[in-house]
């Protein structure tokens, strides 16, 4: 076989360039981009409803978002900090998402296209 073509498992054959296009369409590659777009979409929907409630309110209910807590802090300000909140807590649930679902995987995918599996 010349190392043009794909060997019958999908692996290339050594030294031979892997063939991404191919594995872009195949179904473990497929299987990869919906586990993706399973976990970013909605998280990234939620996050941007979040903060469109943030700015509306901001922008529409100055009594409410004034209101004082404790001190000199407000609504307005719990509500400016729980988008960093939220910010870093959608990072550590990817990662976790990432780390047990695409990482391993990708990784397949990986090894199987360039012929390195153990």
């Amino acid at each position: 076989m010349s190392t043009t073509q794909n060997a019958a498992d999908g692996a290339a054959p050594t030294g031979a360039t892997p063939d991404w296009g191919a594995a872009q369409a195949g179904p473990d590659f497929v299987e990869l981009r919906r586990r993706l777009r399973n976990f970013v979409f909605p998280m990234a929907g939620l996050f941007l409803a979040w903060y469109l409630l943030y700015a509306v309110l901001a922008d529409y209910a100055h009594e409410f978002m004034s209101r004082k807590l404790v001190g000199n802090i407000n609504v307005g300000l719990v509500f400016g900090l729980l988008q960093f909140v939220s910010t870093f807590l959608i990072t550590t649930l990817y990662v976790r998402h990432a780390n047990k679902n695409l990482d391993p995987r990708a990784e397949a995918i990986r090894e199987r296209l360039e012929g390195t599996q153990q």
